[in-house]
This record gives C-alpha cells, structure tokens and sequence, in this order.
C-alpha cells in the first residue's frame, strides 16, 4: 500500500513535520491559541480504505473539525502519540495490527488513554460489540455510517466532561 501523509487531509498550523533520511518525525509546536475556548477540536480517523478515510475526513471537517489520519493500527497509534487528537474514528478490520489492538494500545499510552475511540467497522455482531467495548471503545458504529448517529456520537463524547455519556446501541 502507498505511504499516505497523514497530515494531508487538513492543514495543521501546530504540527511541525522533520524529515530525515529514515522517517518522518512529528513534533507538535505551542501555539497562543492552544487553550482559547472555542478551538475546533481534532478528530484521528482510521481506516485502511481511502474511500472511507476521505468520506468521514470531508463529512468531520463539513461539522468544523479537524482532522488527522491514518491507514493501519500502528500509523494510528504513531499519530495519535504526535498530535494527541480529541477523539478518534478506529476501523476494526486494518492490515498490520487492527483496531481492537491499536486501540488496547492506545490504552496504555498515558496521554492517550482518556481519548474516547469510536470503533467503527462492518461487523454488527454482539461478540465484535463485546470485543470492542472489552479493549476500551467509548461507541460503536456499524458501516454502512448512520452520519446522524455519528455526529450525536461525536458530539456527546466531546461535550464538557459530566454532559456527555457512554452512547451504545
């Protein structure tokens, strides 16, 4: 699969990327508006179909979000560390590690482990449920995406901490 620059679908004035022969280094810069009220809030998703990173990217961005993305569970735990994003849309199904794994990962990480994941996946079965909720997911969302559903979602796992709610289905 084709390297993919994460950062591609919106812009980050706060993100600075270094490049050297090997990798591509991500380091997050202060900005004076890093804690003004009203900051749009920055949403990782994660999906290994670009059809499906570019629908929920535009429709996110379409609510005032930003965006950040990933491919594969590793990339999605890379960008994660490196920008440290409000919420995050998690496919199930990814090559490389998939998302129940990345997300248990996540998990551990102490800056990332109260960052709600949204799991989002074709798999509709109460046990993918049970899977998913067992490693940490804050929701579930089954593909085809209900966006009204996904936007109440989004919107309640954001809201100031004692407004917003589990939402399961």
């Amino acid at each position: 699969m084709e390297q993919k620059d994460p950062f591609g679908t919106t812009a980050l004035p706060d993100i600075e990327l270094i490049s050297d022969d090997e990798a591509v280094r991500i380091r997050k810069v202060k900005t004076s508006t890093d804690h003004e009220p009203g900051k749009k809030f920055l949403i990782l998703v994660v999906d290994d179909s670009a059809d499906n990173v570019a629908m929920l990217s535009l429709d996110l961005q379409h609510e005032g979000y930003r965006v950040v993305t990933a491919t594969d569970g590793e990339e999605a735990i890379s960008v994660a560390r490196a920008t440290l994003p409000n919420l995050i849309l998690m496919d199930i199904s990814m090559p490389k590690l998939d998302g129940l794994g990345a997300t248990r990962r996540i998990r551990e990480e102490d800056e990332l482990r109260d960052v709600p994941v949204i799991a989002v996946t074709a798999f509709g079965t109460e046990g993918f449920q049970r899977a998913a909720y067992d490693v940490g997911v804050s929701g579930y969302l089954t593909k085809p995406i209900d966006f009204v559903r996904m936007h109440q979602l989004v919107a309640g796992l954001l809201a100031p901490k004692g407004s917003g709610r589990l939402i399961r289905p």
